[in-house]
């Protein structure tokens, strides 16, 4: 296949072209020519006023719910959902039925989704069926392709078990992937602990619950120095733990969702169960601060959370509502909309280079003679977020309705081309 991308604007810092505009000539995934006024009569042309293109953009955290719940999403509508927000890499947790947690479902994940629109990583399990009782082969899953371990949307509640995950990865300098929450604390919970939760009259989930399990993480791996990632943090806290470690020189980086930049428990006042999220929504000061934790360089990259629920786990009451919202589609628009103090430059950073240079994935090169992994968006135009943009199987977005700024055009993943309508 040829494209021809004519007259974007290219955000690579790394990059000598960074900041030009230029014409990208691709041919069957190989970027062929960057020049001014290119032509090619076979070629796919893609065009507009204000395009941008970078290279391909990187979640690090969205359930793909394959195998096991397929009518929530599977590999393909997940694969389609990420291109259709610009991602052309996501990694999926190993929350399946049957888990992640074998080197042959890491290499289903793999061979189901080759040559695809987005290239999709699994992170293998680390304990045994995400029981939490017993550690998972994981040094098999690594050598299969596993890019990282966690137990995903169920953390690692065992501090003896934790500690002997983060030995274990050392062997091949692996990084263990944590979501902060301990569960003794929070297990009643149904949304963030304050003023709201007491207006509502809903149990809430301490901030300390998340907390203190960063706290016995951060200590757990300065004693194995081994690599640990915080996904989902959501507390002022939280962010001040993680600083004062990074300072400290342990090896520590974490994510921060889209929802916890720009929602708070305050909009919780309807019941509406699309923010019934885990960690939960936060106050306004913590938004504060974690938006604060983005522009200062503290958050090393965004994480979607991507967690498709069916209509079923959302129309019931609050209390049995599932938890988790998708975002692969919308995390750019949101991001941009409101955190509008954030550089572009540096928000392509945290969506291409800061994920992969946590994970060790290579940096796809914006160059002549380089595989072609390249994201296309304006990122000025402001657009209403409907279910139509939605390519997900799953509805569940708090943001469906709002307004949002900046909307990816197209994608390109070596010789799979993908274009939004």
């Amino acid at each position: 296949m040829h494209i021809l991308l004519k007259n974007v604007k290219i955000i690579a810092p790394s990059s000598p072209l960074h900041g030009q505009q230029k014409d990208i000539s691709i041919q069957n995934g190989i970027i062929q020519q960057v020049g001014d006024n290119l032509e090619d009569a076979r070629a796919t042309v893609i065009s507009g006023n204000n395009l941008h293109v970078s290279a391909g953009w990187m979640d690090v955290f969205a359930h793909f719910c394959d195998p096991g719940q397929e009518h929530k999403e599977d590999l393909q509508s997940g694969i389609r959902a990420a291109a259709t927000g610009g991602y052309t890499t996501v990694m999926v947790v190993p929350n399946t039925q049957p888990a992640l947690h074998t080197k042959p479902q890491i290499e289903y994940v793999l061979s189901r989704s080759r040559h695809s629109a987005a290239t999709v990583l699994p992170i293998g399990a680390a304990t045994k069926n995400l029981e939490g009782t017993g550690l998972a082969e994981m040094y098999e899953m690594q050598q299969a392709g596993a890019v990282a371990f966690s137990d995903g949307l169920k953390p690692l509640q065992s501090p003896g078990l934790m500690l002997k995950a983060l030995q274990y990865i050392k062997a091949f300098d692996g990084t263990l992937i944590q979501l902060p929450d301990d569960q003794s604390i929070s297990a009643h919970g149904l949304m963030h602990e304050g003023i709201y939760s007491t207006q509502l009259g809903m149990p809430g989930k301490p901030a300390l619950a998340e907390e203190l399990i960063i706290q016995r993480d951060l200590e757990l791996a300065k004693y194995t120095d081994s690599r640990i990632h915080f996904t989902g943090i959501s507390t002022r806290k939280s962010v001040e733990l993680i600083a004062a470690a990074k300072a400290e020189g342990i090896k520590v980086t974490c994510s921060v969702t889209p929802y916890h930049l720009s929602l708070t428990d305050a909009q919780l006042i309807d019941y509406d169960t699309h923010l019934k999220v885990n960690p939960p929504l936060r106050s306004a000061d913590d938004v504060k601060a974690l938006q604060e934790a983005v522009l200062h360089g503290t958050v090393d990259c965004i994480a979607t959370h991507h967690l498709p629920q069916d209509w079923d786990a959302k129309q019931v009451e609050f209390e049995y509502a599932k938890n988790g919202m998708i975002g692969l589609e919308s995390t750019f628009g949101v991001i941009r909309q409101y955190l509008p103090q954030l550089p572009l430059e540096q928000l392509i950073n945290l969506l291409t280079i800061q994920p992969r240079k946590i994970f060790g994935l290579p940096q796809p090169a914006l160059q002549e003679g380089a595989a072609a992994n390249l994201t296309i968006f304006d990122p000025e135009v402001t657009w209403e977020f409907t279910k139509a943009h939605i390519a997900s199987r799953s509805k569940n977005s708090a943001y469906i309705g709002a307004q949002l700024k900046g909307k990816v055009h197209a994608t390109v993943n070596g010789p799979v081309f993908h274009i939004n309508n």
